[in-house]
């Protein structure tokens, strides 16, 4: 089985509401979006400024097929240009262990 992880990462100093409320969105488009495993919100318990965005694909063309059309595009954009890393993803094989 193959998978893809992709990885975006925030520093929001201050109130992270307004952050949190569109990032959750995100995360809501991406779990219906076709070929989606999942998606979470997650934040660092050690630097609470630090959030990170995860989502598991099937293969990297759902991944990039979650980002089609103006409505993807007007939800998804604002919140990725924000993040303090170039977008990372990685193709991996999932092995199951035997017993």
């Amino acid at each position: 089985m193959s998978a893809v992880i992709a990885i975006s990462r925030f520093r929001v100093p201050g109130d992270p509401s307004g952050f949190e409320a569109t990032a959750t969105e995100v995360v809501a488009h991406f779990q219906g979006c076709p070929g989606s495993r999942g998606a979470e919100l997650v934040r660092n318990l050690d630097e609470p400024e630090l959030w990170a965005l995860l989502s598991r694909w099937s293969d990297v063309g759902s991944y990039r097929r979650a980002f089609n059309g103006t409505p993807a595009k007007l939800l998804l954009i604002p919140l990725l240009s924000l993040a303090i890393d170039a977008v990372s993803y990685t193709h991996l094989d999932v092995y199951k262990r035997q017993g």
